[in-house]
């Protein structure tokens, strides 16, 4: 294995845990900004009022997403897989 091809197998790497994690950090960013913004309106400065929404938007996030996260991943780790098989 050369280091071109360590390279790209970082980098796929870097790319898949972006796709993997981004849907799930939106929406968090989504449900904090929603959060942040009634929080500004009624004048509630609750610190739980951010985190528990927040946190149970992102495993349900997960929960939903789960299936097609679990299908890039496998797809990555069967070419990482056939690589090595490649390695001997």
């Amino acid at each position: 294995m050369n280091q071109t091809e360590v390279i790209e197998t970082v980098r796929q790497a870097i790319m898949i845990a972006i796709q993997l994690g981004a849907p799930v950090m939106l929406i968090g960013l989504a449900v904090g900004v929603i959060i942040a913004l009634f929080q500004a309106l009624t004048q509630i400065q609750e610190i739980t009022l951010v985190f528990v929404p927040k946190i149970l938007a992102m495993l349900l996030a997960i929960f939903v997403f789960f299936p097609g996260m679990a299908t890039v991943l496998t797809g990555f780790m069967e070419m990482l897989a056939d690589r090595m098989i490649g390695l001997n």
